[in-house]
């Protein structure tokens, strides 16, 4: 076993806590990418009924898990917060009402552990995510090499940054619009699919044919900007014209060709970003890189080396807070208990 497998670092052990939407998680990372434990309580039971996360119900259930959760991480990973080098909590941005929540907790158990507390970007984290992996496994996989174009690609973001080292950042696009997760969604309540939108347009797809309806692609030449509203306004169109005509709705088709439609856009965009600025490889996060087609295209490409973390670390999760986390902890940060959350807060 590679028990270190950052080793231009120092070693340390981080205990994450990740509250920024509905899901309550905690983990606790080794060196930076050593999984050691992760836990998540996931709500999508409550908020389906919604359509959507609604926030209050949000908080309240992140209040009744949070304690257990983090209890549940430190157990799997057999230690106490004693064995905690740092505390690192999502800052934002989220639900602030979510946010509270894990920082106050980030800060009682910091307080009562005398252990450093350490803000972490919501965002930062999901591309730290592509660094992480099971501890018990007999070799490190390779990081990702700098410099990384990164597609952050989930319900409230899809924008594009160019990281030429740890923690540096700049941002080259972003959404005009809806985010491309948030653009699933609503299509998915279109076509009268159930929520989170994301894997009932991906299972119904699977069955339709992605080439029955012809679907725009905003390219938004001269950019590295994203919008997906007129896309989804087409669809739209395209229901209205199959009810106004007392047609059943081929669903199936819809899903395929909608899908096909945003994968086209998010990775030849990404990958005419990467030949731009001449990166090393690629590196995709956030909840809309579990999409299973996706996935396959940019894999499919030979231009570039692509990360794309496993699917349990896709979607929101502590153990990419503590990973970045880490990366904060040894370059010296240490945050203030006065700390304040932050729910717009851009990554770079």
């Amino acid at each position: 076993m590679d028990p270190k497998p950052t080793p231009a670092f120092p070693s340390a052990r981080i205990l994450g806590i990740e509250t920024s939407c509905d899901e309550t998680a905690a983990a606790v990372i080794e060196d930076g990418r050593g999984l050691l434990s992760n836990t998540v309580a996931s709500q999508i039971d409550l908020h389906a009924k919604y359509g959507g996360v609604f926030p209050e119900v949000a908080s309240r259930q992140h209040i009744r898990t949070i304690y257990a959760i983090v209890d549940q991480a430190l157990q799997q990973a057999h230690m106490t917060l004693s064995d905690m080098d740092a505390i690192a909590v999502t800052r934002g941005p989220g639900l602030a009402g979510s946010l509270v929540i894990g920082m106050n907790t980030a800060k009682g158990l910091a307080l009562a552990g005398n252990k450093p507390l350490i803000g972490v970007n919501h965002l930062e984290g999901h591309i730290y995510s592509s660094w992480v992996y099971p501890n018990d496994v007999p070799k490190a996989p390779p990081a990702p090499q700098f410099p990384l174009m990164a597609l952050l690609v989930s319900g409230g973001h899809t924008e594009l940054n160019l990281i030429t080292d740890h923690l540096t950042y700049k941002r080259l696009g972003a959404t005009l619009d809806d985010a491309a997760g948030e653009a699933f969604d609503k299509v998915a309540r279109l076509l009268g699919l159930t929520y989170p939108g994301g894997p009932s347009i991906q299972k119904a797809a699977a069955e339709g044919n992605p080439q029955a309806f012809v679907l725009p692609r905003a390219r938004l030449e001269g950019t590295w900007d994203f919008s997906f509203s007129g896309l989804k306004t087409a669809v739209l169109r395209l229901v209205r014209q199959f009810e106004e005509k007392s047609l059943p709705l081929p669903v199936a088709d819809m899903a395929a060709s909608f899908q096909a439609a945003v994968v086209d856009v998010l990775v030849t965009k990404t990958i005419k970003a990467a030949e731009t600025y001449k990166v090393k490889e690629i590196l995709v996060a956030g909840g809309v890189s579990a999409n299973k087609s996706l996935r396959e295209t940019f894999l499919a490409q030979k231009q570039f080396p692509v990360h794309i973390p496993p699917l349990y670390l896709c979607t929101d999760n502590a153990a990419m807070i503590a990973a970045a986390g880490y990366f904060r902890f040894v370059k010296g940060q240490r945050d203030a208990l006065d700390l304040d959350v932050l729910p717009t807060w851009p990554l770079s």
